[in-house]
């Protein structure tokens, strides 16, 4: 900004805000997506906003480890530090400053590295609205410098305690003089003047070095203990008041001469100034210019690319069986939520996996939304609509669709089994399973891995080490990731998106579709993330060529068997599933025809003829003479009994058939009476009659209240249809670049709205809504639509709330002004009766 022909540093948050141009209002909004929800009204909002202590510990917490150092040691620095003073913060004094005593600043190479990263950490921060002004006069937001610098009550992660002036608030003034005389300095006429000068004595190399010069033997391995952190130490009477002259141990010379400072009755405290001086000048003791190097593992990118596609075929096959297996209805839903723990035995038992391979399974299946709870009174889960397309997808489609769902989810299947605070189990599918930081975890992780060169793998150390560089997080949530990125790396390897620890190619094209703000500092990139469709539709293509080509044969065996060389196209494998149980599975799946699964195929609706027609297209081998049997055997019997609801009832053509049944003692609980030569009732219901007769060898066919055969799927169980869980977010999400741009152009308009000068003469100018007659305010409106003039109107909506706007009449007629809004920054329509007066502009805002 300019004055008179003079440069003018901005004098607040605000004003430096309103001088930026837009894309770096962009790049602020996008680093803290919490900042426009709403959208603030002018810059003076957004800039109020920005400094709120909740805003501010956000942006904090996203910065990457070198970033929230540069802040650290501004909040050390006076309000305005230059950039030449914040670099010496950050390397120590230069060498030539150096004194005896003192510590030594970074070598060469480490202060080369931090100098040639300075630039881009405060280039972050500007971007983040945590620091603003010239590299003249740097000046960190005043919420963030009480949040970063070391206090009495926080100390900070520099290792550097209190200042001086605040360790020894409330010390007496007496006291300050002896401290003074002590160390060798003359007495003052106040405590402020006294602090000033013990402070200016500790930050004077020369004058410090001194009196380090006289300190007996002891006194610096005192020093060396609290320089570092954390720089409180415990003694046993801190409060009594030593002189120079009564001193006889190392901390009660320190105490003396102010270099240490009581705390409390057995606590004294290293000053921030006096530390920072035997530190020569730096603020951290290992500054962390450079992420740390991820060292690549070297694996065969083909290797890797054909072990991920294996494991990405076996998840397809898994989530299917696990579908299968609760198509016609899964286990109940508990009171509290979630699956209990002997249902998620039973379905791992089904599954032939272990009970967390299980969970994790279940887990990604509620995730993409292909499982969830029916409802119903009694709540049970079962596979929902969405199933039934997925099903139908390619292979490698279906495969994209989970990893998807898995990198998005906040759900964290690891933590099935484990208790909460409170102690209670946390269960499968279960409420609390969130954790917000899992997709954080997952797309970072992922993306050290893409970095690598293609094929190599990473030590999870290493990986972890990594992670902690990009986002430092506190003691609670470090231990949480530390566990995310073990899981992280164990689930990726059994979905197939890795391979012997390296990142699949196919995998790659998934990381497009999430935010680059999932990973770094806020605002460290502009990306725009890709189209989650358009990324899963790349994924996919990459991916088959990898896969087996689905089947549409099957060999059948005299045994009754049939055998799959490989994978089934889907009509095949759904149908042959009904029609067989699977037997086997691996390389080939080997299916057992059965009476059992004869008539589930024949209560689905299909007949001995289409059964036979069936196996005859799809099997390579002529179809075994004891499997037709078996089918027209099955289909013989099959329907000759009718069971219908009277409580129940059983109808039968065949008269011998239903006389033998009355005699059979397998029958006598279920309460059979003849009613007429060929039908028996009973006091059993439908469904548990069906299930007796058939389970003494019968086939009996269940019946509508017309007559007519019930068919029966057993895949008809479905949920209604049902979203996927919403995963939790780690704040708000990153608005796309449409929304960041429409906000800024709102907070512009805003910002012109609220600075408007009017041409009202002063004495005359109404002390709030613009005031003019009615006829005034109308041949205004008209002039302005002819000569393009922006006005400043005042108006009172409908439910009566008064607002000052800025708009610019582009058509006047029927009571109503159609005008482009500077305000809102959109074209909207004004009734006239409702404006309370006009004015023009100084300048047009436009």
């Amino acid at each position: 900004m300019t004055t008179g022909g003079q440069s003018s540093a901005p004098r607040t948050l605000a004003e430096d805000l309103r001088a930026r141009e837009d894309d770096a209002l962009v790049r602020l909004l996008r680093a803290r997506p919490d900042l426009i929800a709403p959208v603030p009204t002018d810059v003076t909002q957004l800039a109020t906003r920005a400094a709120t202590r909740t805003s501010v510990a956000r942006a904090l917490d996203h910065l990457d480890a070198f970033t929230r150092q540069t802040a650290e040691a501004l909040a050390l620095a006076a309000d305005g530090c230059p950039y030449g003073e914040l670099s010496g913060l950050m390397t120590g004094l230069p060498a030539r400053k150096a004194r005896p005593g003192l510590g030594e600043p970074l070598g060469k190479a480490e202060a080369a590295a931090v100098a040639a990263e300075l630039p881009r950490a405060v280039g972050v921060l500007r971007d983040c609205g945590l620091v603003w002004g010239d590299d003249d006069r740097l000046r960190l937001v005043r919420t963030a410098r009480d949040v970063l610098a070391p206090s009495a009550s926080m100390p900070s992660s520099t290792g550097l305690g209190p200042s001086v002036a605040e360790s020894t608030a409330g010390m007496s003034p007496a006291r300050l003089q002896e401290l003074l005389a002590d160390a060798g300095l003359g007495a003052t006429h106040d405590p402020a003047s006294a602090v000033e000068a013990l402070t200016a004595l500790f930050t004077d190399p020369d004058a410090f070095a001194a009196l380090l010069a006289q300190a007996p033997e002891g006194v610096p391995a005192v020093l060396d203990r609290l320089v570092w952190g954390p720089p409180y130490g415990e003694v046993r009477d801190a409060t009594v008041a030593i002189r120079a002259e009564e001193a006889a141990t190392p901390v009660q010379w320190l105490l003396a001469r102010g270099l240490l400072l009581p705390v409390g009755q057995h606590n004294v405290v290293l000053p921030r100034e006096a530390a920072l001086a035997l530190r020569a000048g730096r603020a951290h003791r290992v500054p962390q210019p450079l992420p740390p190097q991820v060292t690549p593992v070297a694996r065969t990118a083909k290797t890797v690319d054909a072990t991920a596609a294996g494991q990405a075929f076996t998840a397809v096959r898994t989530v299917t069986d696990l579908l299968k297996e609760w198509q016609s209805g899964g286990p109940a839903v508990l009171r509290a939520g979630g699956l209990s723990v002997r249902d998620l035995r039973r379905t791992a038992a089904a599954l032939d996996l272990t009970e967390p391979q299980a969970a994790f399974w279940l887990e990604l299946a509620y995730a993409a939304g292909l499982v969830a709870a029916d409802g119903e009174v009694d709540e049970a889960y079962a596979p929902t609509p969405a199933a039934d397309e997925w099903l139908l997808l390619p292979a490698e489609r279906q495969w994209a669709a989970l990893a998807s769902a898995w990198l998005a989810a906040t759900r964290t299947p690891g933590l099935v089994g484990t208790r909460d605070a409170k102690g209670r189990a946390l269960a499968a599918l279960g409420p609390d399973l969130d954790r917000s930081l899992a997709p954080h975890v997952r797309v970072a992780a992922l993306r050290v891995l893409a970095d690598l060169p293609p094929g190599s793998a990473a030590e999870a150390g290493e990986l972890l080490a990594r992670l902690r560089w990009d986002r430092p997080l506190r003691a609670g949530a470090d231990a949480l990731r530390t566990e995310l990125v073990g899981w992280t790396l164990a689930d990726a390897e059994t979905l197939g998106v890795t391979g012997r620890g390296a990142l699949a190619a196919h995998a790659r094209p998934l990381l497009d579709a999430a935010p680059r703000g999932a990973s770094g500092a806020p605002g460290a990139s502009g990306d725009v993330p890709a189209s989650p469709d358009a990324a899963a539709g790349r994924a996919a293509a990459k991916l088959a060529p990898l896969l087996p080509e689905p089947l549409d044969h099957v060999l059948l065996q005299a045994d009754l068997t049939a055998v799959a060389p490989g994978p089934l196209v889907a009509p095949l494998a759904e149908t042959l599933g009904v029609l067989a149980d699977i037997e086997s599975k691996g390389g080939a799946t080997v299916y057992r025809f059965t009476p059992e699964s004869v008539r589930r195929a024949l209560d689905a609706g299909r007949t001995a003829a289409e059964l036979q027609s069936f196996l005859t297209e799809h099997s390579r081998t002529p179809v075994p003479q004891p499997l037709a049997y078996l089918i027209d055997d099955v289909a013989r019997r099959h329907g000759t009994l009718r069971v219908g609801a009277a409580a129940a009832y059983l109808r039968c053509d065949d008269d011998a058939l239903l006389t033998e049944l009355l005699a059979d003692r397998r029958a006598s609980g279920l309460a059979l009476r003849r009613l007429a030569p060929t039908v028996l009732a009973s006091q059993t219901d439908p469904a548990t009659l069906l299930e007796r007769l058939r389970d003494m060898g019968l086939a009996p066919a269940a019946e509508s209240a017309d007559g007519d055969v019930l068919i029966t799927r057993p895949d008809a169980r479905r949920t209604p249809p049902r979203a996927a869980p919403v995963p939790v977010p780690d704040g708000p999400p990153v608005p796309d670049a449409n929304l960041l741009g429409l906000a800024v152009k709102a907070i512009r308009a805003g910002d012109r709205a609220a600075t408007a000068v009017r041409r009202t003469p002063a004495d005359t100018a109404p002390p709030g809504l613009p005031r003019s007659p009615s006829a005034e305010t109308l041949a205004t409106m008209q002039a302005a639509v002819l000569t393009g003039e922006s006005l400043w109107i005042g108006y009172v909506n409908a439910e009566g709330t008064a607002t000052q706007r800025v708009i610019a009449p582009v058509r006047v007629e029927g009571g109503h002004v159609t005008a482009y809004d500077h305000t809102t920054d959109e074209v909207r329509t004004f009734a006239l009766h409702r404006i309370t007066g006009v004015s023009e502009l100084a300048d047009d805002p436009a």
